[in-house]
């Protein structure tokens, strides 16, 4: 049945991908061993950390974001080494639980997931570390699951206050191209990413943004690898090409988002990621509902999770909002299934899809029968033309 309009995509990722960028995917495809895609090649992976803000190598693979993680773990990493990871979501559960399964030695840090990674507590564990047997700590940037974002350049000053070696990995895939996120000067040794969040790209590309201390690292890592391999990556990165069959079409739509993003430029895209938070904050509270994230200093840019009112399923709710207004809203995940719902706000967005996104939301909450005081919608467009 043909539903009128566009559909409205306000799940935290995949996001809304520009026709530009959907227009340069549509290109015929290339050899991949020519000069052409040499030059397009260059062209991504210089462009490209210009976005990680880093003077270092990017490498891409064909994956998503799980395929960063594995990568990130196999060429730094060797089978019992030790990891310290905090779990603030399920995408920070997710990812201590494939460094399990990878064979490495994994602590994890609980946390109730209203809350993002404290730098104190990371501090007084490496102190407490005297054999010095933590490898890496792993740390969720942006928690996709739960709308909190940790404090990464708080948590490598808390790395550097304890002395400690361990490597710094960071999980930026609904953070990069969205938040402020700096690779070289907040010395993380990995960043990974993939294509379908703030980079506006469907999903198929995945990412690690290496420090020299991580390609060090990587000279000794004892974990098996072939595809996730950074070496053969490096290598033949150096000369334009890949080591095997790359996404080229997505290539295409990679050069067109980086160029997107430098247009408009990228503190102007953190500021507009900002401020539709604020609005969507602004929203909720009038509302009368909770923001799952407990802290306003770790209060994500590019998602915000809400919690329901006892008794009231968010499934239920989201299905409403599905059926009757043609709108996706992301799922409660782990722990908040059924208990929780996430407003996406990031990507390719103005403030008129935002007002549109929230008046939907309120609309849903009528039809679903949620207890909720009226004006979130007034109170977001008051705030959107103040600024």
């Amino acid at each position: 049945m043909h539903r009128p309009g566009r559909h409205f995509l306000q799940i935290p990722g995949p996001t809304n991908v520009p026709d530009r960028v959907l227009r340069a995917i549509a290109q015929p495809t290339m050899d991949h061993r020519s000069a052409d895609f040499a030059a397009l090649a260059y062209d991504v992976l210089a462009g490209i950390k210009t976005i990680f803000k880093t003077r270092g190598p990017v490498v891409i693979f064909p994956a998503s974001g799980t395929g960063a993680w594995e990568a990130a773990l196999v060429n730094t990493l060797s089978p019992g080494d030790r990891v310290l990871t905090f779990e603030t979501g399920e995408f920070a559960r997710l990812w201590a639980e494939l460094a399990k399964r990878l064979g490495l030695d994994v602590e994890v840090v609980n946390t109730d997931w209203r809350q993002g990674v404290d730098p104190e507590l990371v501090e007084g564990v490496l102190r407490a570390d005297s054999e010095r047997t933590i490898r890496a700590v792993m740390v969720v940037h942006n928690e996709t699951s739960t709308g909190v974002t940790s404090r990464i350049p708080e948590i490598r000053k808390a790395i550097d206050a304890a002395g400690h070696p361990a490597l710094l990995l960071v999980d930026a895939v609904s953070s990069l191209a969205s938040v402020d996120l700096r690779h070289d000067d907040w010395g993380i040794d990995v960043t990974l990413t993939g294509s379908q969040k703030g980079l506006m790209l469907p999903p198929g590309l995945s990412f690690n943004a290496i420090s020299d201390k991580a390609i060090n690292a990587s000279q000794t890592s004892q974990l098996p690898k072939s595809y996730w391999a950074w070496g053969p990556m490096l290598t033949m990165n150096a000369a334009g090409f890949f080591p095997y069959t790359p996404a080229t079409n997505l290539l295409y739509g990679l050069r067109e988002a980086i160029q997107i993003l430098h247009e408009e430029g990228l503190e102007q895209v953190f500021a507009r990621h900002r401020r539709h938070a604020a609005a969507t904050r602004a929203a909720v509270r009038a509302w009368g509902l909770d923001i799952v994230c407990r802290r306003e200093d770790e209060y994500s840019p590019v998602l915000t999770g809400v919690t329901m009112p006892d008794g009231h399923d968010a499934d239920a709710f989201r299905t409403v909002a599905s059926e009757r207004y043609n709108m996706s809203l992301g799922a409660g995940l782990g722990r908040l299934k059924g208990k929780a719902f996430r407003i996406g706000h990031l990507g390719d967005f103005n403030d008129l899809m935002l007002a549109g996104t929230l008046s939907g939301v309120e609309m849903s909450l009528a039809v679903a029968g949620v207890p909720f005081r009226r004006g979130g919608v007034q109170a977001a467009l008051e705030l959107l033309a103040s600024r």
